[in-house]
């Protein structure tokens, strides 16, 4: 049997991995989710799971930076731990010279 001139065409807005990501570093996307388990109308345990996929500029610029101040992912944040911890001891040391005092 002869072929008929039928043509199949396929489309040619095809995007890589690359384009996309790139879009939605540039966009940003927000995942969110709760699960709630109760028993009896009891709430037993609620967890709230947010996930942001996003660049770090486009993050900033919707006021999250929180990698910025968790000491496990900062080295100022660490410093800056350290330093409310010498802090916490100096109060102490204080609190208890004017204990006494106080009495």
């Amino acid at each position: 049997m002869a072929q008929t001139g039928q043509q199949i065409t396929h489309s040619t807005q095809s995007s890589s991995l690359a384009d996309i990501l790139e879009r939605v570093l540039d966009k940003g996307i927000v995942i969110a989710g709760d699960i709630k388990i109760s028993l009896a109308d009891i709430e037993l345990l609620d967890i709230k799971i947010r996930l942001l996929i996003a660049s770090v500029d486009k993050a900033k610029e919707m006021g999250i930076d929180w990698w910025e101040h968790d000491p496990a992912l900062s080295s100022r944040a660490g410093g800056l731990e350290q330093e409310n911890r010498l802090l916490h001891e100096r109060l102490e040391r204080l609190e208890q010279r004017i204990a006494p005092a106080a009495a």
